[in-house]
């Protein structure tokens, strides 16, 4: 942990650049409903939860994981609201800031390429607390872990932890993912949910309705 000098001085790089990434324009036209960063980042997160992109939900409120795939989000790592929108202990850094709109065929586009090389690393740089990364789908964990099929990845949970896990994306569409990998909620969220209790040194204040897994 730095000095109190060095962490103000992080602090006020942060801002800055979170100014800058608000300003943002470089992919304005390929974006369907305009530019709309989402993220939220402190230079004390002690964990960072890396996802895809907003959806439209969250474009309309500029809330990240305010849907009902964060509702289930919340659930699998046993937090309440007040814990998980807490910016000074958890950082919320998607590979693509903004909505990038629907594929022809349904469903969500891909991050927007312009986005990450701009930005996501120079964010990331300013947060120097980080203990535990949470990979949150395929966009994700590709980025961190290279490529390879998502139940590989995702079950690599022991060798990956204290510092990383990767999780699949928490969309309905997982639900049938979930009864076929009973694994994951018998032994990936209890350890996963361990180590994020020692990132955040054991603050963690539990809300007894999300501990159970939906």
């Amino acid at each position: 942990m730095g000095s109190l000098p060095d962490r103000a001085a992080t602090a006020a790089k942060l801002a800055s650049l979170a100014d800058d990434i608000r300003a943002c324009r470089a992919c304005a036209r390929h974006l369907p409903l305009g530019p709309r960063p989402v993220f939220r980042a402190a230079a004390t997160a002690r964990v960072l939860i890396a996802g895809q992109a907003p959806g439209t939900r969250v474009h309309e409120t500029g809330i990240p994981w305010n849907d009902p795939s964060g509702e289930r989000l919340r659930r699998w790592l046993g937090l309440s609201a007040d814990v998980f929108y807490d910016e000074t202990r958890i950082a919320v850094v998607p590979m693509g800031f903004c909505y990038p709109g629907r594929l022809p065929r349904g469903g969500d586009a891909p991050p927007r390429p312009e986005c990450a090389p701009l930005w996501r690393a120079r964010l990331l740089a300013l947060l120097p607390e980080l203990r535990l990364t949470l990979l949150v789908g395929s966009y994700a964990i590709a980025d961190a872990l290279g490529p390879g099929p998502m139940t590989a990845q995702v079950r690599r949970f022991r060798a990956l932890l204290p510092g990383r896990c990767a999780l699949p994306h928490p969309s309905w569409r997982t639900l049938a993912w979930e009864r076929r990998n009973p694994w994951f909620a018998e032994e990936l969220l209890p350890t996963m949910r361990t180590a994020l209790a020692t990132a955040l040194d054991g603050e963690i204040r539990r809300d007894p309705a999300l501990v159970e897994i939906a």
